[in-house]
């Protein structure tokens, strides 16, 4: 009885734990589960064969050519095929996990230097479209180039009072203006 005092309480394996990703593939850019896969390929079988059949059955009887019994009854296998598509979809949920990461703020900072370095100007957001503006804030960039225009107009500002320093330096020394 003291064992089991001391034994810990079971505790619920969390969500992410509880999944098994050893059947879990990559099928056409997207994840898959194989018995899941398996299933769909079993239910749209079915379900396509089951149209053809049921549709030449029926076909056989009211169309004179028994080979445009068959075309149309290929038709709705093949409407078939989609119908057993959809049934698939709301049988089996997605298995893709959506990650969002924020970028991290030294490399967007590099990237707007390199921007720079690239290009020499990113221009003005005072001349920059609403709707750009508008996406801009809602990606979270708005107060990076914001940071970079008043960066690159400070710059400019001091490369201008540099200029001027040297043009007054040649006058003095004799220099030609």
């Amino acid at each position: 009885m003291s064992q089991e005092l001391a034994r810990p309480a079971a505790t619920p394996p969390c969500a992410d734990a509880a999944r098994n990703t050893d059947n879990l593939y990559e099928v056409w850019g997207d994840t898959v589960d194989a018995r899941h896969l398996v299933l769909a390929i079993t239910v749209s079988a079915i379900v396509s064969l089951g149209a053809y059949g049921l549709a030449l059955w029926i076909l056989d009887g009211l169309v004179e050519s028994a080979q445009m019994a068959r075309a149309y009854a290929m038709l709705f296998g093949i409407l078939g095929c989609l119908g057993g598509g959809a049934i698939s979809a709301m049988l089996f949920k997605p298995k893709r996990e959506v990650v969002e990461h924020v970028a991290d703020p030294a490399f967007r900072e590099q990237v707007v230097a390199d921007l720079l370095k690239e290009y020499g100007s990113l221009g003005r957001l005072e001349e920059t479209s609403p709707e750009v503006l508008a996406e801009l804030h809602e990606l979270g960039l708005y107060e990076l180039f914001r940071d970079a225009q008043a960066r690159e107009e400070q710059a400019r500002e001091q490369r201008a009072e540099t200029d001027v320093d040297t043009r007054d330096s040649l006058v003095l020394s004799g220099g030609r203006r």
